[in-house]
């Protein structure tokens, strides 16, 4: 493995399970721009160089990111490398990237404790935080590239999204010539793309070649053309700022084709959104329903059933995802049609 430009390895008072708590990041196995290895999860980045302002274009860096308990106590080594001209910037952000600094889960701990006057969550809930204790919410930054890849995800299924960004990737990837992600990274993996490169694409390869339909594709050249001035909003927010992330989230809306399942997916990946839910998600409020009543429910009943958890409602998500319980099945799986020949 060729030398990496910089690492960094830090001790960090938690446990911290660096595959779970950067899943979310990862759009499939397949994933150019993060991948999940037996040594640890690369990410492929684009990092501003020093001193350049909040929202600048950021130039190819690779990152390897692994953890290790502690023999003794609950604390995790953390072990950063980095390839390429972002590398010593990469690594210094590897708490932030893994939400190690987030005390919220110490707060959401003590509404779980049976003394609490929050309603006791199901056993298989509470049992999840008990045996995935190293999950932490990822804040990655790269606000308008997570917008991006949140926008693919649309109201389609997670073939055409995963497809999308592949191919979304891909094509940027030769329009911006930068060559493969730099360092030993696994084969396929390339920069994310650069919002100049998006906005070069050609019209037709959006539906032609990455199934992505007009709605999507207007929503993502729009995010495009405003990318350094929401990357300047998103450096202003720290993760953790649950009141700032929410405004955020609000001037976020104002944007076209941009709502708030949008919004909080993206900011879930960016900021570590400990209290953005997904509203307007095709399955999320059903299962958040069955999993904490029996009885599926909608939006406005997922929002009263997680109420008592205000501040912490996403980190009950993730709890509810993890408790092994799986989502009824009622009717056909939806399939997507494909015009992408006509």
């Amino acid at each position: 493995m060729r030398a990496p430009d910089a690492v960094r390895r830090v001790r960090v008072p938690v446990p911290v399970d660096v595959p779970l708590t950067l899943r979310p990041l990862q759009r499939g196995a397949a994933d150019p721009t993060v991948r999940a290895v037996p040594e640890g999860v690369w990410l492929t980045l684009r990092v501003p160089d020093q001193g350049a302002p909040a929202g600048s274009p950021g130039r190819p860096t690779s990152l390897l990111v692994s953890g290790a308990r502690e023999a003794a106590g609950p604390g995790t080594v953390v072990t950063a490398r980095a390839w390429g001209p972002g590398a010593r910037a990469a690594v210094a952000s590897v708490e932030r990237l893994l939400g190690v600094d987030d005390a919220g889960w110490d707060a959401f701990d003590a509404l779980l404790h049976p003394d609490s006057s929050a309603p006791a969550l199901p056993r298989h809930v509470r049992e999840a935080r008990r045996t995935r204790a190293g999950l932490r919410l990822p804040a990655a930054g790269a606000l308008s590239g997570q917008l991006i890849t949140v926008v693919l995800e649309q109201k389609v299924t997670h073939d055409q999204a995963r497809h999308g960004w592949r191919t979304l990737v891909r094509l940027a990837a030769r329009i911006d010539d930068d060559g493969p992600a730099p360092g030993p990274v696994p084969a396929g993996m390339l920069p994310p793309p650069s919002p100049a490169a998006v906005l070069r694409i050609p019209s037709w390869d959006w539906h032609a070649r990455a199934w992505v339909q007009p709605a999507q594709s207007r929503t993502v050249l729009e995010v495009a053309r405003r990318a350094a001035s929401i990357d300047r909003l998103g450096a202003a927010v720290a993760p953790g700022d649950t009141a700032g992330i929410a405004a955020l989230a609000r001037r976020l809306e104002s944007l076209p084709g941009i709502g708030p399942w949008t919004t909080a997916e993206a900011l879930q990946r960016s900021h570590g959104a400990a209290d953005l839910v997904a509203v307007g998600d095709y399955h999320l409020a059903q299962f958040v329903g069955q999993v904490l009543t029996g009885r599926r429910t909608d939006d406005a009943g997922m929002l009263r059933l997680l109420e008592p958890w205000a501040g912490h409602r996403q980190r009950v998500v993730r709890m509810i995802g993890l408790s092994g319980e799986r989502k009824q099945a009622f009717g056909p799986k939806l399939a997507p049609a494909d015009h992408r020949g006509y």
